[in-house]
């Protein structure tokens, strides 16, 4: 038996005792993993540390040393989203429709757990917890397959988690960690059809283009980032400049943020000056010919530009006619994650949200509150850019499906 076999026949036996533990026993076990996540984080934070120093030996880049690392905020932000889960309604066991027939069957549909969950991700630690809770609480067993640059980070938080749920007498084997990082076990993770019922990526571009292909597994399309926003010919320039700002720079490594500016032409030339002004240099401008009167360009854009996640503090920059030439490239080159529009005109905003494709579509706002923990859903899963199942930031109730219950008293069909 190999070892992801050896995992997924764990996880599959841990799924029936997953199932039948009580919203009381899930949230105290919940708190109990908050609670450790705070009283463990010097210990938390060493281990990181030793992440980050293989990281920066391995000449990875900063902002992926960025995802990377875990400061106090961090980790009480990763316990406080927690805390959000345990609060939070039990997904499982809800009554979402039915009724009864004329022939007097009656039926109940009913939410219920996916199963087991397989997860693939990258350098963030804290999608070990936020995936890990919200998958237990959605009544699901879970194996994690996170990089090898993120290993001792996630062995210490998924030892916590699963600390906590052996402490209340429950199989530990709700949550497993996929200690072997090679490429090997990643593609028998992405075959385990056995074992799996639905894998789902997070990560960059690669990652998830590289499990949408080879999986064989049922997969839920997360995570790619290409967002915009759109400065509109009405739009108050002060305003755009915070929004872009905000949207680019508070976070430049997460798939929520910025990677492309579109601006009216009628806009260009004052928003793209004091954009220039306030980063002064922070940010390397990648932009068409026309914005190369107001900019100094990096290079001149070309469509693998305007494709690009760079996840760093690099932006490209398109200038559009009107509003539907800006819709038009957006659909274009967007991966459906999150977009926005800077503008006094709501006909504009209400045209943009319309006729976007993404999952999340903003009027005034940046696109960086594209996020679980912002929405009030908790803890995410991962951001979904596909339309099928789920859609947006991943809550609880994207971890659930649904069965149909139907009672009788001697029905037949004729």
């Amino acid at each position: 038996m190999t070892y992801i076999q050896q995992l997924g026949e764990r996880a599959k036996t841990a799924a029936a005792a997953s199932a039948r533990l009580s919203r009381k026993q899930k949230d105290n076990i919940l708190l109990d993993i908050a609670a450790l996540i705070i009283d463990k984080s010097e210990e938390i934070k060493a281990q990181n540390r030793l992440d980050i120093d293989n990281a920066e030996k391995n000449g990875i880049s900063r902002s992926l040393i960025d995802r990377l690392t875990l400061t106090d905020a961090r980790i009480e932000g990763m316990a406080e989203g927690v805390r959000q889960v345990a609060a939070l309604p039990d997904p499982v066991g809800r009554v979402i429709g039915g009724g009864t027939l004329d022939n007097g069957l009656e039926i109940v549909k009913k939410t219920v757990p996916l199963g087991v969950i397989g997860i693939i991700f990258e350098s963030r630690p804290n999608v070990t917890i936020d995936a890990g809770c919200l998958c237990f609480k959605a009544g699901n067993t879970v194996i994690l397959r996170g990089g090898s640059d993120a290993i001792n980070s996630n062995k210490c938080l998924v030892e916590l988690m699963r600390r906590a749920i052996e402490k209340a007498g429950a199989d530990p084997n709700i949550i497993q960690l996929v200690e072997d990082t090679s490429r090997d076990t990643a593609r028998s993770l992405m075959k385990a059809n056995e074992y799996l019922d639905v894998l789902i990526p997070r990560g960059g571009g690669g990652l998830i283009h590289t499990v949408m292909t080879e999986s064989t597994v049922p997969v839920i399309q997360t995570g790619e980032g290409n967002c915009h926003v759109y400065v509109d010919e009405s739009a108050d320039t002060d305003m755009a400049v915070r929004i872009t700002d905000n949207a680019k720079t508070q976070r430049p490594s997460v798939c929520n943020a910025i990677e492309n500016v579109i601006v009216h032409r009628a806009k260009a030339e004052e928003f793209l000056t004091r954009l220039k002004e306030y980063w002064n240099g922070k940010v390397a401008f990648i932009g068409d010919e026309e914005s190369a009167k107001y900019l100094t360009l990096e290079k001149t854009a070309d469509d693998a530009d305007y494709r690009k996640e760079f996840l760093d503090q690099r932006i490209a920059v398109k200038i559009v006619g009107d509003i539907d030439e800006a819709i038009a490239h957006i659909n274009r080159f967007g991966t459906r994650h999150s977009e926005c529009i800077v503008t006094r005109d709501m006909d504009n905003a209400a045209k943009f949200q319309r006729e976007i494709d993404a999952a999340a579509v903003y009027v005034n706002a940046s696109t960086r509150f594209t996020d679980g923990f912002e929405f009030g859903l908790g803890a995410e899963i991962g951001i979904s850019t596909q339309k099928l199942h789920a859609r947006g930031p991943m809550g609880l109730e994207a971890l659930t499906t649904y069965k149909y219950l139907i009672n009788g008293n001697g029905q037949i069909r004729g």
